[in-house]
């Protein structure tokens, strides 16, 4: 069996609970040659030289200019270049106004992604939540499906959204309510935010996916996280 080939990914959202959890599942990949954290403010950093920090302020209308410059950075040195976003407000979304949630959700992710499409990255993985769409009469998952519209305009040959129910194992879901959602079966249960993690990075790692738009559930993101795990 031939050896998984080498990647590097470049994450918005990566000091966040799930997004600690994909560079925790990315550093345990050999395959992750790099990961470059793009940040607002300094961070301290995992133990390791394969992860560093870009600090970029992304209230600027300069960000996604910024953000494609790093990725041809990155993708001079030779290796396949990803993206990923796992930005998410979550259960304190409550506290932000619709236009609010919009700015951060659709404006900053949405500037990402257009950079790293500039920059020439052709995968992209996108959280987002179970239940999203544009036409919810819910607003988080109204903003949530304007996110998800945003980033698949932009046109990456492989897109794959993330889009988990209850997530355990973190700091903003309160333990009774994972409890509890671990006693529903289907995409509105719980799942471990390492298993949504492990599952980011298996699609990294995956170099065969085919091209086209995947949405990744509870069910999928699991079985992606047990597969990993035995490779």
């Amino acid at each position: 069996m031939s050896e998984p080939m080498a990647f590097r990914v470049v994450i918005i959202g990566g000091t966040g609970q799930v997004g600690a959890a994909v560079l925790r599942a990315l550093v345990a990949q050999p395959s992750c040659a790099e990961i470059v954290m793009v940040n607002r403010k300094a961070t301290p950093l995992t133990a390791t030289d394969r992860v560093r920090q870009v600090i970029l302020d992304t209230a600027t209308a300069a960000f996604p200019a910024a953000v494609t410059e790093l990725v041809r950075s990155m993708a001079a040195l030779g290796d396949p270049v990803h993206g990923a976003s796992c930005v998410g407000v979550g259960t304190g979304s409550n506290a932000w106004t619709e236009e609010e949630l919009k700015a951060l959700e659709v404006g900053v992710v949405g500037g990402f992604a257009r950079g790293c499409h500039a920059g020439g990255i052709d995968r992209f993985a996108l959280l987002s939540a179970v239940g999203s769409t544009s036409k919810s009469r819910i607003r988080y998952a109204r903003v949530m499906g304007l996110k998800e519209e945003t980033v698949q305009r932009i046109g990456f040959k492989r897109l794959a959204i993330f889009r988990p129910g209850i997530i355990g194992g973190n700091a903003h879901t309160p333990g009774y309510v994972a409890w509890l959602g671990r006693l529903i079966p289907g995409r509105f249960g719980t799942i471990e935010q390492d298993d949504i993690g492990r599952a980011f990075a298996a699609e990294f790692s995956n170099s065969s996916a085919p091209n086209g738009v995947v949405y990744l559930e509870n069910a999928a993101m699991k079985q992606r996280s047990r597969d990993l795990a035995r490779s």
